[in-house]
């Protein structure tokens, strides 16, 4: 497993992560239980995986909750821990207690990476930021990111919190889904500002195993627009070619979909529900895909 170190931060994490927004059950089916994420996120933790992430609002508050089964029997300086406040949580007291509240769920003493989820203009953004300085100032929280903000709002909270640094923003990235490459991507880089991928195999979408006769059941991805028979329509030459580049390199299509990213400078998070999920995406590091491979799948994911 390769390790890389978070935008102007000392978090050096797994540039494969565990994303924990399906421990939190809702919306993801009835296909799992919190034992299989426990199974699972010990085995990452024994396997090397260090970085792990989610949030007070998966499941409210259970994927935190079922992490705190697990994290107590590791080093907690070994990892790794992010998590984010909900955007109705902004005002100066909420972000303070939503943190205490993340804190006794997951049973740690701190957070390693507190972000904000979404963007939120109904609390002033000076606000939100002297929150998150009094987090860092009294010990609980050691860096702050966001979640699925653009440019100027990165802006905004990189004046609001002075000599703190944004060190992540996290966002949805994929093969199929590449806005963030216009202009957020490369100003990030400028800033210094680590890119972590959510959806990172567009929930599930990039592993080959969905086709328009073969759909998800669950309810987050049913009303997910890149499951439509439209869509799956199109993407047969790009699938082709995942095969084909997977077979190269003797990985999946999903070990391929997550090396894209790798290969661009993302860390990613993909969802995990059980242990054999967690194994294959390991197998997502280590290796980097050749720029003629990244710009085959950069034309031929062009489905619009």
């Amino acid at each position: 497993m390769n390790y890389r170190t978070i935008g102007k931060s000392d978090l050096k994490v797994s540039e494969v992560g565990f994303g924990a927004w399906q421990a939190g059950h809702i919306g993801w089916g009835d296909d799992f239980s919190d034992r299989d994420i426990k199974e699972a996120l010990s085995f990452a933790f024994d396997s090397g995986i260090n970085y792990l992430d989610t949030a007070e609002m998966y499941g409210n508050g259970h994927s935190e909750e079922v992490i705190g089964e697990v994290l107590p029997s590791y080093e907690r300086e070994k990892i790794v821990v992010a998590t984010k406040v909900n955007p109705p949580h902004f005002t100066q007291d909420q972000v303070i207690r939503s943190a205490g509240r993340s804190i006794e769920r997951m049973k740690c003493d701190y957070i390693d990476l507190y972000q904000l989820h979404w963007p939120d203009s109904g609390v002033p953004v000076h606000e939100t930021a002297g929150a998150l300085k009094t987090l860092v100032k009294d010990g609980l929280v050691r860096h702050v990111g966001v979640c699925n903000f653009n440019v100027p709002e990165l802006k905004g909270l990189i004046e609001a919190l002075g000599d703190i640094p944004v060190v992540s923003n996290q966002m949805r990235y994929n093969i199929l889904q590449r806005d963030v490459e216009n202009e957020l991507y490369p100003f990030m880089k400028e800033q210094g500002i680590e890119m972590i991928a959510w959806s990172p195999i567009a929930k599930g979408l990039l592993s080959g195993k969905y086709s328009r006769d073969k759909l998800p059941d669950d309810d987050i991805r049913k009303r997910d627009s890149l499951f439509s028979p439209e869509v799956l329509g199109k993407l047969d030459p790009l699938f082709i070619a995942l095969r084909r580049i997977a077979e190269a390199h003797e990985k999946t299509m999903t070990q391929i979909a997550l090396n894209y990213l790798i290969s661009k400078g993302a860390i990613v998070i993909p969802g995990i529900k059980r242990k054999d999920q967690m194994q294959e995406n390991m197998g997502a590091s280590g290796f980097r895909l050749s720029e003629p491979e990244i710009a085959e799948i950069d034309r031929l994911s062009k489905i619009n």
